[in-house]
């Protein structure tokens, strides 16, 4: 067998074990957080966190209420990690650091709230323990559970009647914590430690290299701060290289199962959305969009990059620039398609250095909007959002009133719809024009941030704010980002790609929990069959190839035609 033979073999034979897992834990994971967010009885521990802040575990919000708690919350976590940043120099365990100046402190203050977890800074050599514990790994773990908190309003919006309210967001976060994310977490710290990732406080240590020379190498509490970057779809990693450092991702093994990491808990999320609703059909239906639009995603990606054109390429068996030898391509690129098909951003191979139709497919999967199956939460109220144009657009074909799930759609519903759609890829659309458009900005940009002249700079530039808007945090990372520009309007892309599409969303489920529950007729579409995932999928695709193809025309297409 040739060396490409041999690389299918392993893509092949890793992907098949990648869906076995997940199928594997499915059902009982999403079962446990159906029961997680339902479960009238409250644990000690959370009654008295929810005696300490002033609330009533037992009162149910409506979605304005719900809506200010999540903005309060985010705001105090934004300026918390903010004075963490700027105060660095007198906090302990800094390792000697100073503290960050005043527009990198903003853009990862906001990077790591929105749980985009972008980077544009070494942070090995940037932030000391405090600030990567106290700041970035606690924000890990909260702003995941935030947006598992905003899905699970979604779903109960659309399973009440007539209630008006959509939970107690102070309930729905503190479950998420305590009862997913920190077990969960803690479970996989042990794996990875297993593994060779390193957990100490040890400072920076000189080493004596083979070669006779010195280095100055690194420690910190890798494992714990890995684990939730991972299953809370955060990606910040501990060092510059992220998981393509050994001492964040030793060996092939490990690899895999910082994939599976990241994908456990959105892929579990459709079955709690079936059980929560009531029909566990319609979790199936959702994850079956999301599964054949990643498979269909990482296999394209792996074929860009098997048969990347050139000489060097073709020599070495496939584009090898840019990816871990004990990876190799089929580790890189599942990888990376699953990172960017969620809003992970960790990365073990360099996305800059990808074929331009590698790197386009990367592009690609965030302009999906991150949902098959997304970030943890986030990806399912995405898909959810698309399966409400689907349906309407369903309802428009047979001339009837669209529904979904006895939820009927009207003009209140589509207008929300349609903001939480257009938002994403105004900011993306705006920030890139913006930074070629603007003199003085373009200078910057031209001068200091892209080392790429041509279309791939134009790509990185496309890329950066494709990551920052979708929250996704991954980078094409020829491009210099810590500017002031670039950390100024990166963190107002995030901070507005996060938090519109909340707002937008809670007013669905608001929306949704006002109305009574439709009975079920001839006429109703079932929404639980093979053809409605195909016009969910059909939804997925139309409205982001319709949005995004222009530009991409101008980046990644013409980059590979060229």
């Amino acid at each position: 067998m040739d060396a490409s033979g041999t690389n299918w073999l392993f893509f092949v034979a890793q992907l098949a074990t990648l869906l076995i897992a997940l199928a594997i834990v499915h059902r009982p994971l999403g079962d446990y957080l159906a029961r997680t967010y339902t479960s009238p009885r409250h644990l000690r521990a959370e009654r008295g966190f929810y005696r300490v802040i002033g609330v009533d575990g037992s009162a149910e919000q409506s979605w304005p209420a719900y809506l200010r708690s999540v903005l309060a919350f985010s705001l105090l976590g934004i300026l918390a990690v903010y004075a963490l940043q700027r105060l660095q120099e007198f906090l302990p365990a800094s390792l000697g650091f100073p503290g960050a100046s005043e527009h990198l402190a903003f853009n990862t203050a906001i990077s790591f709230v929105t749980n985009t977890n972008w980077q544009s800074y070494s942070p090995d050599l940037t932030f000391g323990y405090t600030v990567q514990l106290v700041g970035l790994a606690v924000q890990n773990f909260l702003s995941a559970a935030v947006g598992l908190a905003v899905a699970v309003a979604l779903i109960r919006g659309l399973a009440t009647r007539r209630t008006g309210t959509i939970g107690n967001f102070w309930v729905d976060l503190t479950r998420g914590i305590l009862r997913l994310l920190l077990p969960l977490s803690v479970v996989a710290a042990v794996v990875l430690l297993a593994g060779g990732v390193i957990q100490n406080l040890a400072g920076f240590q000189e080493v004596t290299t083979l070669a006779g020379g010195t280095e100055s190498i690194p420690g910190g509490p890798v494992a714990s701060q890995e684990a939730i970057k991972l299953l809370g779809t955060n990606g910040g990693g501990f060092f510059n290289a992220n998981s393509s450092h050994p001492f964040e991702n030793p060996t092939a093994w490990t690899s895999l199962f910082e994939i599976f990491l990241f994908l456990v808990i959105p892929f579990s999320l459709p079955a709690a959305f079936g059980r929560m609703v009531g029909d566990v059909r319609q979790g199936y239906a959702v994850v079956a969009t999301m599964v054949a639009l990643y498979v269909a995603s990482v296999s394209v990606m792996t074929a860009f990059e098997l048969q990347g054109a050139g000489t060097a390429p073709e020599l070495a068996g496939g584009a090898l620039e840019g990816k871990e030898v004990r990876f190799g391509i089929p580790g890189s690129t599942l990888y990376a398609g699953s990172t960017t098909l969620t809003s992970t951003g960790s990365v073990n191979s360099m996305h800059d250095s990808y074929t331009a139709g590698g790197g386009g497919t990367a592009l690609v999967n965030m302009m999906l909007g991150e949902t098959a199956p997304g970030g943890v939460g986030s990806g399912l109220y995405g898909m959810l959002v698309l399966a409400i144009i689907a349906v309407f657009v369903a309802g428009l074909m047979v001339g009837r009133t669209p529904e979904y799930l006895g939820k009927k759609i009207g003009p209140r519903e589509i207008k929300l719809v349609s903001l939480y759609i257009l938002t994403t890829p105004v900011l993306v659309l705006a920030g890139t024009a913006l930074s070629f458009a603007i003199p003085a900005v373009r200078a910057d940009v031209e001068g200091t941030s892209i080392w790429n002249p041509g279309l791939h700079g134009f790509s990185e530039v496309l890329y950066a704010f494709t990551s920052a808007a979708n929250n996704n945090g991954s980078a094409f990372a020829g491009l210099t980002a810590n500017t002031p520009w670039f950390n100024t309007a990166l963190g107002v892309a995030m901070l507005l790609g996060r938090f519109l599409p909340i707002v937008f969303v809670l007013a669905l489920a608001g929306s949704f929990a006002a109305q009574d529950r439709t009975p079920v007729t001839a006429g109703t579409l079932p929404t639980h069959r093979p053809q409605f995932v195909g016009l969910h999928l059909g939804a997925v695709l139309v409205v982001s190839a319709l949005t995004y193809f222009p530009v991409l025309a101008l980046g990644p297409l013409a980059e590979g035609l060229s």
